[in-house]
């Protein structure tokens, strides 16, 4: 039997840790307090969570009458960047059209592939997320000014289960929990600190709102092979994203372990893996605006549902 767990909220706003089974949950307190502290040992939780998930208490409630609130109360939000193939090719072509490049748009791309193939050599690239980003599966996203040219980025995200500093490869699976979804939602415009030419992440990308995630997490044993999953995003119905994860450039393996060369990783820790091709930068700069609305899903993972609103 497969489960998911996530934090849910009822009609009183009360947030509870819950046991996902076939769109029903299931209220977990008093055996855990919250999803963090379920990590804490988790080889334990998982244990006594198979017991519970074999006979589960009552009939749950409709996953669909919850508010899904983020996962976990996440320490640390890390993100793995420019790590898909064909997303890469497709970004590197629009700036080299953008910047007036008249090459035919096969020329382009086949600079971009180039461009690409390249990163995988180039190392391993994450940088820091910030967690009062975080927002719940199916909350509205505020499209913050300044700037206006609001992106979608849908990616696998990994919840870390065991901490560890300088974790290796080859062990680093052994190190994650589970998997969720998070879209990374960013700020074109304002992508290049003023005067500097420098990458701002910060004023881009970890607004109040912008990394939607959930609607809970998948243990890790129930996806034998994440390369497998596929990673759709629509706007407004419309497919804007739709990528197996296998044209993922640096895995969960290598991402897990650069990540904790960098810091210690902490259980309840995401690191997000990467956004895969079909920005809005691929669909003719067809930025997101107030009243899109945002439904991501990647298999066996559930389904987010993100309308877009203006700030109060």
């Amino acid at each position: 039997m497969s489960f998911g767990l996530g934090t849910f909220a009822g009609t009183d706003g009360v947030a509870f840790p819950g046991l996902v089974i076939d769109g029903r949950v299931f209220d977990l307190r008093p055996e855990f307090s919250d999803t963090r502290s379920m990590l804490d040992d988790w080889d334990a939780s998982l244990r006594r969570l198979h017991e519970l998930a074999a006979a589960p208490s009552g009939d749950g409630v409709a996953l669909d009458s919850l508010r899904p609130l983020p996962p976990v109360a996440s320490g640390q939000v890390l993100c793995g960047g420019a790590n898909y193939y064909t997303h890469l090719e497709q970004m590197h072509a629009a700036m080299l059209r953008n910047r007036g490049d008249e090459r035919s748009i096969e020329e382009l791309h086949a600079e971009g592939r180039k461009f690409a193939v390249a990163r995988k050599t180039n190392g391993v690239f994450v940088f820091a997320g910030l967690p009062s980003a975080l927002s719940g599966a199916t909350d509205d996203v505020v499209l913050w000014g300044p700037g206006e040219q609001h992106d979608w980025e849908l990616e696998l995200a990994v919840v870390i289960g065991r901490g560890g500093h300088y974790i290796a490869e080859e062990n680093a699976l052994d190190h994650v929990a589970g998997y969720t979804i998070s879209n990374d939602i960013s700020t074109r415009e304002v992508m290049r600190a003023s005067g500097s030419g420098m990458t701002d992440f910060l004023a881009s990308k970890v607004r109040p709102t912008f990394f939607p995630t959930g609607p809970y997490f998948v243990p890790r044993e129930f996806v034998p092979d994440y390369r497998d999953l596929r990673i759709t995003l629509k706007v407004n119905g419309e497919v804007m994203q739709d990528e197996s994860v296998s044209d993922i450039i640096h895995g969960v393996e290598e991402l897990v372990a650069h990540a904790s060369t960098l810091v210690e990783l902490s259980p309840g820790d995401l690191i997000l893996t990467g956004s895969p091709a079909g920005n809005a930068g691929h669909h003719g700069n067809r930025w997101l605006v107030p009243g899109d609305v945002m439904e991501g899903e990647i298999t066996g993972l559930g389904v987010q549902r993100n309308r877009c609103v203006k700030p109060a």
